[in-house]
């Protein structure tokens, strides 16, 4: 890990997201197997993602032995996969999260130009979640992101109210969201320390939309 990167970027060491994450990176693998791969790294990324958020007490519950006090996350959940690429991992954060609002953003990458470009956008009037995790697979050029963020925070969040779940990410890309977005955390599997000049993630994933339907940028 390049120590330029953010200290706002927790990069997986989890033997189990290292090892679905090589598998991930063959180029013969089944699209099924890949989209199960996605999903489960998703998962344990959520997983690691919600580490540090608050409790608070549920005094007078009932066990089928005795009465105890439990806790709960007092928070509003919201999920904002980018479409399409954070359709991958939507699924695994609302196995985390059941009852979160889902905030879709519609964004492409041009293909000449490399810059992202909103089609739709599917947030409330009024803000409807205290912390919002943003589902973008890829991190390349880190402009797809940059865009999402920007979309969140002109809704009225605040950056240190977003996590970013991301399955892979370049270096330049991850600097570049953290350069322009220094607040927000990103929880992702692996850095890869080469982007090409098409903005694909080397050795990367390959196109992850051909194999998924969700490609990130």
């Amino acid at each position: 890990m390049s120590a330029s990167i953010s200290p706002k970027v927790q990069i997986s060491s989890h033997p189990l997201v290292l090892s679905k994450l090589t598998q991930l990176r063959l180029h013969d693998l089944p699209a099924k197997d890949f989209r199960e791969g996605v999903r489960a790294i998703g998962s344990m990324l959520v997983y690691e993602a919600s580490r540090h958020l608050p409790l608070a007490d549920v005094p007078d519950l009932q066990s089928p032995v005795a009465s105890f006090t439990g806790q709960t996350i007092p928070l509003r959940i919201g999920l904002s996969p980018i479409l399409r690429a954070g359709i991958g991992l939507t699924d695994a954060a609302l196995e985390m999260f059941p009852d979160a609002t889902v905030l879709h953003l519609g964004l492409f990458r041009d293909k000449v130009s490399l810059q992202a470009i909103e089609y739709y956008s599917k947030l409330p009037t009024e803000v409807t979640a205290d912390v919002v995790f943003l589902l973008d697979p890829l991190i390349a050029t880190g402009g797809t992101a940059i865009a999402a963020l920007h979309m969140l925070t002109e809704w009225g969040l605040k950056p240190s109210q977003i996590k970013i779940i991301s399955v892979l990410g370049s270096k330049q890309g991850v600097e570049h969201v953290t350069e322009e977005f220094p607040d927000v955390e990103i929880f992702i599997g692996a850095v890869d320390d080469t982007l090409t000049e098409k903005g694909y993630i080397s050795p990367g994933l390959g196109d992850a939309e051909d194999l998924t339907s969700c490609g990130g940028y």
